[in-house]
């Protein structure tokens, strides 16, 4: 059922706490699976893709529970599915992370997703599973995934262009098979932040992972598994802090606590591209302060943090001059052409933004109007003309508002407890 809310016009004030960070979450969950023993998440994320993740956890065999503090207890033996056909959803990290951790069973398994994940390429495994003692066989490069292993580790070379998360899981499937003495070499890795992710996960659960500037991947053999409760803290999430941040810089005061400002998460780019616009902001290892000030345009590198781009284009729109981000083509597999997306919903708020080869071009501080705009089921569009929607000259309806469900569920209730006007249509 589609949804919609209004914004009006609102300055915000108070503190907000970060949610727990997807990206982290996950990961956490795929690791808490193949280590053998128990795991205790602290501070689980409750996005959809994050309930994805403990949905396939479970039907590849983990035990879940939760804690009377809300935390997440896992007990697992490893990968022993219980079902033959498990669904990611519609997470883009779920399906590509957790396709090679599948197949290093013998059993043979069918993977799904829903939404827009059904029109995102995964030739990815075609090319690459094969080489690795397991048979494939993709919907013409998309899912559903049918899967035959036990795949074993060797030495490959892959494409890291399209995805980091293709490696993802392939560096936690490769460990979890006790791959020692093998390489994986990457040609072009994009988003290295979130690779660094990934290995902090995967020591954080006693997997060593060494590499050698991001191209060769080297593997260590067998860990021996700790005694006990292992317990992972996951992390606030960056990304939709970003867009936390951008409304405390053009509708604020506001604090957000909960981020580690020494995180390996891309998305922390954001605060760079926040100083360069002038705002007032404090950076403490607790919390970030940010108001506004009279913002100026800047020019950004989003190459490896893509997911910046729909709030970074609020924040533009509101910057006095011309904004130039770089990285558009890493928007096209996205849960929407982003680039395309982007440009028509903030042109129906009087925003004008160009696509030039790999640049996107913001005219700002032309004003915001009031407008009626669409998600396109993406939950960044959303957040960002949400966020865009605090600053407009009245009111803008965004349709299909509930996609925020996908990584910050508590999107809106968050802005409203710093006093925005948003109303559910």
């Amino acid at each position: 059922m589609s949804t919609q809310v209004k914004i009006n016009p609102s300055t915000i004030q108070g503190t907000v706490r970060a949610a727990a960070g997807k990206s982290s979450m996950q990961r956490a969950c795929a690791a808490a699976l193949l280590r053998k023993g128990e795991t205790l998440i602290i501070n689980p994320g409750k996005s959809n893709d994050d309930l994805a993740a403990i949905d396939v956890i479970q039907k590849l065999g983990a035990s879940i529970r939760y804690t009377d503090h809300g935390d997440l207890h896992v007990s697992s033996n490893g990968l022993s599915p219980i079902e033959q056909e498990i669904n990611c959803g519609e997470s883009g990290l779920g399906i590509r992370m957790f396709t090679p951790i599948a197949a290093l069973s013998e059993k043979p398994l069918t993977i799904h997703g829903s939404g827009s994940l059904v029109n995102r390429p995964m030739h990815f495994f075609d090319e690459i599973l094969p080489a690795l003692n397991v048979q494939v066989k993709s919907n013409q490069g998309k899912v559903p995934l049918q899967l035959q292993g036990p795949l074993r580790p060797a030495n490959i070379e892959v494409d890291g262009s399209l995805s980091s998360q293709f490696l993802t899981g392939l560096l936690m499937a490769y460990a979890a098979a006790g791959a020692d003495g093998v390489t994986i070499q990457v040609k072009d890795l994009k988003s290295k932040p979130y690779i660094d992710l990934t290995l902090s996960v995967m020591a954080a659960f006693g997997w060593k992972v060494t590499h050698d500037n991001h191209e060769f991947f080297h593997f260590h053999g067998k860990v021996a598994p700790k005694a006990g409760v292992l317990q992972y803290q996951v992390e606030g999430d960056w990304s939709g802090a970003a867009f936390l941040l951008v409304a405390g810089a053009i509708a604020g005061p506001i604090r957000v606590t909960g981020l580690d400002v020494f995180s390996t998460q891309a998305d922390k780019a954001v605060l760079q591209a926040l100083m360069d616009t002038g705002c007032r902001i404090s950076i403490t290892e607790s919390y970030i302060d940010i108001a506004p000030l009279p913002l100026k345009a800047f020019h950004f590198n989003a190459t490896d943090c893509p997911d910046l781009f729909p709030p970074l284009v609020a924040l533009a729109a509101c910057c006095e001059g011309t904004t130039v981000i770089e990285g558009v083509s890493r928007l096209s597999y996205k849960e929407s052409d982003r680039g395309a997306t982007l440009q028509e919903e903030f042109g129906k708020l009087g925003i004008e933004i160009s696509l030039q080869d790999d640049l996107m071009v913001i005219k700002g501080g032309t004003g915001i109007r009031s407008a009626v705009v669409h998600s396109h089921h993406d939950h960044r569009i959303a957040m960002a003309c949400a966020v865009a929607g605090l600053c407009a000259d009245g009111e803008v309806v965004i349709q299909d508002a509930n996609a925020i469900n996908k990584s910050y569920p508590d999107f809106y209730e968050h802005l409203k407890h710093l006093g925005a006007d948003i109303i559910n249509l």
